[in-house]
């Protein structure tokens, strides 16, 4: 381990005194490109694996298991060491590239999303999406000596070329905040627009004071696929506020034509600053740009965007600038691009397809906007529902107000929508050939047509009639919850929390009347539904299906305010207090203060356990254990 930490900080001191512009891990990606350019690493973040190339030789050399759901990999100064975060397991795994060996698992706080390290070695950063951190890593002792608040939500993270600052993005509102390395504090936040959504990533200009987000823009009053999200890449200046406008927005829909592209996923700039590179993971396309020595115009197109791999998740540019390199994620390999005019040169297989055939497909039919999912373009699956998780919008639906809802536990909490007018997976066709996505749908054949507010949907039994619909129910009912980080430990609660349980329980509060059973919903496909009025059907004068509502599940509730169906609550004490007049959503109006602060415990500790991955209520399209 010695020799290996020794070899490291004396090829960094090489490298870098030839080289100091080269500058490998300075900003979040799937991918990451050795500071000489001969190696590549990506992360199969479906696969729970980071895989190694030569970038060189253009051939895949192994894959290392890390863990479940890794999301952002950084070379460790020039290598070999080499360092991964895993989202859902909580860990920073760091490994050696040669034999593909663990050196190191350091347990970090949760949801590790992005890192970054310094050119040294000696350092790496990582953004936490919840509840909202950067925590600093020692590498030499493998050890967090640091964690900062970063804002709401984070996940796309930078390092300054001068090491002083690293930039964070909030994933739902865009919004980019500076960290001060030195005392750990925000020293400066750029607003974007109040629609701004999804920024995952960030990059940096390596010269200028310029910062690069790939996000969309959620226009939530409209529901039409033509008006309702947007491709956006954001601009930011870095230099301090003079009081002017230190943003420049570009809508990325109208920047090739008439030609749409859908739900950027990030960019990379050139390491001699001249050319940006932006991929859209709806469309599989890229965009080159030529980066404006100014303040005004920014980027201009170089070309029109091209085709490259199924649903791109990563690009990265070599070093000296001779190649581009995405990460096609539906294809399981790196393409191998010419920066110029993006023409394919390469192809490189980095993973095997994970899970079943049918959970694949029901992927790629969820990230697309393409046809037969959308005839326009415009909106994916995944533009409301990224990876399962929910937007964080109100939308303003046709029915009222609606709270887009993550998908985690879906398989066991049919029937769907707020107003349980869908009994299975499959009746997103009704989705797909609505106004919203436009597609011409997954299904041969007539269907009943809705008309108007009537649950049309079900009537009208439509699993086993398509395999493309089954696979994307089976991908819909695949995502499961995992404990909540307000937890002592698996199965166990703190003090406060166990108070809080005995509250909610109890048959003086009765939240346990509705949110029963290991998924805190009553929600079961027996007819009829469990349908309750709760005292919010009047909040809204949109509404036109309430007052009767599905109960949620009040697993992972600790991340996903706002609340309720028309997420008028943005904490849970408005849900347990101000949101509920009469008591009709558990009686709340007699408890004390200290009362309700440990029935939030409660509610922020839920899963303490895991809960089963069978129950009376569970439906047939799955993944399960058993591959076919």
């Amino acid at each position: 381990m010695t020799s290996l930490r020794a070899t490291i900080a004396l090829a960094v001191a090489v490298f870098f005194a030839v080289a100091p512009a080269a500058f490998a891990g300075n900003s979040n990606s799937l991918l990451d490109v050795s500071p000489d350019g001969t190696l590549l690493l990506a992360t199969n973040a479906d696969n729970g694996s980071v895989s190694v190339v030569d970038a060189k030789g253009r051939k895949f050399l192994r894959e290392i298991v890390v863990g479940e759901k890794p999301e952002g990999v950084t070379w460790i100064g020039r290598g070999p060491l080499a360092a991964v975060t895993v989202y859902r397991e909580d860990k920073v795994v760091f490994f050696d590239t040669r034999d593909g060996k663990i050196v190191s698992v350091v347990h970090v706080a949760n949801e590790p999303y992005g890192i970054v390290a310094s050119r040294d070695g000696s350092r790496v950063y990582v953004s936490h999406e919840y509840p909202g951190l950067v925590s600093e890593i020692d590498v030499a002792s493998f050890k967090v000596v640091r964690e900062f608040k970063a804002g709401k939500m984070v996940r796309g993270i930078a390092l300054s070329p001068d090491e002083g600052r690293v930039y964070v993005t909030e994933f739902y509102t865009g919004r980019l905040n500076a960290i001060d390395l030195k005392s750990g504090a925000i020293v400066d936040t750029w607003h974007g627009h109040s629609t701004d959504n999804l920024a995952r990533q960030v990059t940096l200009h390596p010269y200028r004071p310029k910062a690069y987000l790939s996000h969309i823009r959620s226009i939530v009053d409209r529901v039409d696929g033509n008006g309702s999200i947007f491709p956006q890449l954001t601009v930011y200046t870095l230099s301090p506020s003079d009081g002017g406008e230190r943003r420049s927005s570009f809508a990325m829909d109208t920047y090739n034509g008439v030609y749409v592209v859908t739900n950027p996923w990030e960019s990379a700039i050139s390491s001699d600053g001249k050319r940006l590179y932006t991929i859209y993971a709806g469309t599989n396309d890229m965009n080159v740009s030529k980066v404006n020595d100014d303040d005004y115009n920014e980027i201009e197109r170089i070309g029109k965007a091209v085709r490259v791999g199924r649903n791109p998740r990563a690009v990265r540019v070599s070093p000296d600038g001779s190649a581009v390199y995405v990460y096609n994620s539906l294809d399981f390999e790196v393409g191998v691009y010419d920066p110029e005019n993006l023409a394919p040169r390469d192809k490189i297989s980095v993973c095997a397809p994970p899970k079943t055939p049918e959970w694949v497909r029901g992927k790629v039919l969820f990230s697309t906007a393409l046809p037969p999912m959308s005839s326009r373009r415009w909106v994916a699956c995944a533009s409301c529902h990224p990876d399962g998780h929910a937007d964080g919008r109100v939308w303003h639906n046709p029915e009222g107000l609606r709270k887009t809802t993550a998908l985690f536990g879906m398989a066991h909490t049919h029937p769907l929508h707020w107003s349980a007018d869908r009994d299975e997976a499959q009746d997103f066709e009704y989705t797909i050939r609505s106004k919203l996505m436009q597609g011409a749908g997954l299904l041969n054949g007539p269907m009943k047509r809705k008309t108007g507010f009537d649950k049309t949907e079900l009537e009208e039994p439509l699993s086993g009639r398509s395999k493309d619909l089954d696979a994307l129910a089976i991908y819909c009912n695949s995502f499961d919850f995992r404990l909540s980080p307000h937890i002592p430990g698996p199965g166990k609660l703190s003090a406060a929390a166990s108070r809080g349980k005995a509250l909610f329980f109890s048959e003086a509060v009765g939240c346990s009347q509705c949110h029963s059973g290991p998924y805190y919903t009553d929600s079961s496909l027996k007819k009829p539904f469990n349908l309750h009025d709760v005292g919010t059907g009047a909040d809204d004068p949109s509404e036109k299906m309430g007052p009767l509502y599905d109960t949620p599940t009040l697993l992972g509730v600790y991340r996903t305010a706002p609340y309720l169906h028309h997420g008028k609550a943005q904490t849970l004490r408005d849900v347990l207090t101000t949101c509920n007049k009469g008591d009709k959503h558990g009686k709340t109006s007699q408890l004390k203060p200290n009362e309700l602060d440990d029935l939030m415990e409660f509610l922020k500790s839920l899963p303490y356990e895991t809960p089963p991955s069978e129950t009376p209520n569970t439906v047939k399209y799955r993944v399960t254990q058993k591959k076919t």
